[in-house]
């Protein structure tokens, strides 16, 4: 049984998602407005909010997903699946470049590579039975990893953590927090591990380094990662992940606050005081973020405790004005866009991941230089987008909002055909 969609949660999430596929996008990561960009270590811009956002609404649609709590083995094991899934999707998208077989090469192994993708992308999409979504999700796990930590060459260095592999976790523990456990609990629960990781990460030496500290690569949290994945972190950093194993707990954090404000959003109240109630938290939790960055500094990468109030304050007070405008004022005129984006995330987030690895892959002649190489991708954006602007910024922008509006053609004709897909 779920609950009637709340039509802000999904514009929410739409606009969460289209501005991340914006980021995630540029024509050139050479040329980048400075609100598109990560902040280098401490700090948050536009850019950093936008994981925070999805995995607080992840939290805030649970109890719109569940609003009866039953719990049983049937459901427990639909939660693990519906994690696992998650989290493969994320971790099927690290492999997509290193697939090789039979000495293929150039279009046979680009066609190879979308062949064994789509296969995978439809067990982990398709709409089975929960058996055989079971069978299906165990089998791709136990293949991604084996392969990850069976030294063959090409796999030797595949990262393992990942945006869609977190999400995935903190769904898993947020979920069955919010089925055993009341609310007093739940808050009790994020409070401490905010505080735990604080603690953790101020006061406990690091091994090899010396003193605890949050500086980039000598923290703890680099030292758990580069001790238990080590090999196969994120590529730029090689000895950390900023999506790693000790900063997936603060996450966790993330989700319990927004499943938080997904109960006051159920409250059987009138509209008028869950705007109240959702003001208040959303302004509480952004003085405490700013508050405790004078100890703990706002940081994405480590997902620091401050970084958790303050992000989830940001994303209560955007989703009250939301709330108020779509579903109290009921002015929903504006929002179709954000809705075709926000009610399949999944096909948006996956896909447009595999897109750019499919143009990077396809190889061509260079139209100024004779017997260079080029890949598409650079081909579409240094010789057709480029050109028409003199500012390299707006040229990089216009790319990444072309390759948006792309998307926005695909998700209206799924959104016209009634075509959601869940995991």
């Amino acid at each position: 049984m779920t609950k009637e969609r709340l039509t802000s949660l999904d514009v929410f999430r739409g606009f969460t998602i289209l501005l991340m596929t914006i980021v995630n996008n540029p024509g050139s990561w050479a040329s980048i407005y400075p609100p598109l960009e990560h902040a280098e270590w401490h700090g948050c811009t536009p850019t950093d909010l936008v994981f925070p956002f999805f995995v607080f609404i992840m939290g805030t649609a649970i109890p719109f997903a569940m609003p009866v709590k039953h719990f049983d083995a049937t459901v427990f094991n639909k939660i693990l699946v519906r994690s696992l899934r998650i989290f493969c999707l994320g971790l099927s998208l690290n492999y997509f470049s290193r697939i090789e077989l039979f000495g293929l090469e150039g279009i046979p192994l680009l066609v190879l590579r979308l062949l064994i993708t789509f296969a995978i992308a439809y067990a982990l999409l398709g709409n089975f039975t929960l058996k055989v979504k079971t069978y299906l999700v165990f089998g791709i796990f136990a293949v991604l990893l084996s392969l990850a930590y069976s030294k063959i060459e090409a796999f030797a260095d595949v990262r393992i953590p990942g945006v869609l592999q977190r999400i995935g976790i903190v769904y898993f523990f947020t979920s069955l927090l919010y089925l055993k456990t009341n609310l007093k609990t739940q808050l009790l629960v994020a409070a401490s591990i905010l505080v735990a990781y604080w603690l953790i990460m101020a006061f406990i030496p690091v091994p090899g380094f010396g003193p605890a500290n949050v500086e980039k690569g000598t923290n703890l949290a680099a030292w758990l990662d580069n001790s238990v994945l080590n090999g196969h972190l994120w590529s730029v950093s090689k000895t950390w992940d900023p999506e790693g194993i000790l900063s997936t707990l603060p996450a966790i954090g993330t989700g319990i606050v927004g499943m938080f404000i997904g109960q006051i959003l159920n409250l059987p109240i009138a509209k008028t005081e869950i705007i109240k109630k959702l003001a208040i938290s959303g302004v509480v939790l952004l003085i405490s973020g700013l508050l405790w960055n004078t100890f703990f500094p706002i940081n994405k990468s480590l997902w620091t405790s401050s970084y958790v109030l303050y992000t989830a304050g940001i994303a209560t007070i955007c989703l009250t004005l939301l709330y108020y405008i779509i579903d109290v004022a009921n002015y929903k005129k504006w929002t179709k866009l954000f809705l075709i984006w926000g009610v399949n995330p999944m096909i948006v987030f996956y896909f447009s991941g595999i897109i750019p690895r499919v143009m990077s892959s396809v190889k061509m002649q260079s139209p100024e230089i004779g017997g260079e190489e080029t890949n598409l991708q650079t081909l579409i954006y240094k010789y057709g987008i480029a050109p028409c602007f003199e500012n390299p910024l707006n040229a990089s922008l216009a790319y990444a909002l072309s390759y948006a509006v792309f998307w926005s053609f695909i998700l209206w004709i799924l959104y016209k055909r009634k075509l959601i897909f869940k995991v």
